[in-house]
């Protein structure tokens, strides 16, 4: 990454003042499907994922590993899986479904207070205390509130201004199977959507951050994307949209509808799987609120399986030092034949290449065995398709 200029440092600071009071993701935008063929998680293994909205870590519980060590520098996003976590311990599956999968549910209030807030931490009961109406609200869904959701309310606010394409887009949805999408797409939705003013609104730096994706995230797909932002976003619609079944696509149904369905939503909001997490398996996962490097020097025991999401990239042009110590922690807590998955919004970062750990100062690609041939056949099965890379490392034995 080149040296931040003002309007960078500026953009940064923009994002960190929604990032320290908000929640950013009201779900996850990051394929468990693709992560599970990857991790082959096991009883024994134990597990670092990026807490984002939760979603993720209760999908990996069904797997039944040992532990999962849910982390976030973002007090919010664990308060909202505690919630997600309370909730399966204490209500039924009818109404998590209308909390979580709806979105909505009218005594939501009563729900709270009755079963769930003494579940929580302090800050999370504090958080929960002042938006407990998020889920009641007359917006609709729980799903077009935080900063993610501004973007999603934004989204159906376009849509409801043009009713021939909101008619297109719910009629994909709908679609049968990638022929009748991609009829639908090409005659239908490509034609409305991709005007110059969606162009230019998806390309500023707010909506961005809003989305959760700094400065440097941006200038990584500018960089390698001849029509910037706006193309790599139209490309990763077009892909998703037109290449892959949209039947369980629970990503974008919830983001342009505001809820899931029955038939197509996260594992962790179907009936089954609900029960088995209500069971016990819920109980393996263990918030924290700090950072990644933090958690890995105050943790005493290996860890085998390490979910990094996209952070790096940030951190790879503001905190270049903090990158490498997180590397080193890394390096000190893997169990041997760990396995490390990390997204990036560059299809090859290049600090991969340029970081140096160890007593022997060795990069990272002689320090850890990168599957690159494996990383790039699961990433075209990724139904959210926003990442241009995806990292696989494992640890030597």
């Amino acid at each position: 990454m080149s040296t931040p200029n003002l309007r960078d440092k500026l953009d940064q600071k923009i994002f960190d003042a929604i990032y320290s009071r908000s929640l950013v993701y009201n779900t996850c935008w990051e394929d468990p499907a693709v992560d599970r063929k990857a991790l082959a998680l096991g009883a024994d293994d134990s597990v670092l994922v990026i807490t984002s909205a939760g979603c993720n870590a209760l999908d990996y519980a069904l797997q039944a590993p040992r532990v999962i060590h849910a982390v976030d520098a973002n007090p919010r996003q664990n308060a909202l899986l505690e919630l997600k976590i309370a909730g399966i311990r204490t209500l039924g599956f009818d109404d998590y479904f209308a909390i979580f999968g709806e979105g909505f549910h009218a005594r939501f209030a009563d729900l709270y207070r009755d079963h769930l807030r003494a579940e929580l931490s302090p800050f999370a009961q504090e958080w929960w205390d002042k938006h407990a109406s998020w889920f009641t609200s007359r917006r609709g869904s729980f799903y077009f509130h935080g900063l993610s959701g501004l973007v999603a309310r934004g989204v159906r606010a376009y849509f409801a201004t043009r009713p021939r394409l909101r008619v297109a887009m719910n009629d994909l949805l709908g679609a049968r199977n990638v022929a009748e999408q991609q009829a639908i797409y090409d005659a239908r939705i490509a034609p409305q959507l991709w005007s110059k003013s969606v162009n230019w609104v998806i390309s500023r730096q707010f909506v961005m951050s809003l989305l959760g994706v700094p400065y440097p995230q941006r200038k990584l797909v500018e960089a390698q994307h001849d029509g910037g932002v706006s193309g790599f976003i139209r490309h990763a619609v077009q892909y998703v949209f037109r290449q892959l079944p949209l039947a369980d696509n629970y990503f974008w149904h919830v983001y342009m509808t505001g809820r899931y369905r029955r038939d197509c939503c996260p594992e962790y909001l179907k009936e089954a799987n609900f029960e088995r997490l209500k069971s016990g398996l819920v109980d393996r996962i263990v918030p924290h609120t700090t950072t990644v490097t933090e958690f890995l020097h105050a943790h005493e025991e290996p860890i085998s399986r390490f979910v990094l999401l996209d952070h790096m990239d940030w951190m790879s042009s503001y905190h270049p030092e903090a990158l490498v110590e997180e590397w080193e922690a890394i390096r000190l807590r893997a169990a041997p034949g760990a396995r490390i998955l990390l997204r990036s919004a560059h299809a090859r970062p290049a600090y991969l290449d340029a970081i140096r750990i160890g007593p022997d100062q060795r990069r990272l690609r002689e320090a850890f065995r990168f599957m690159d041939e494996v990383a790039d056949a699961l990433q075209p099965q990724d139904r959210v398709h926003t990442y241009a890379g995806f990292v696989i490392a494992d640890v030597p034995a």
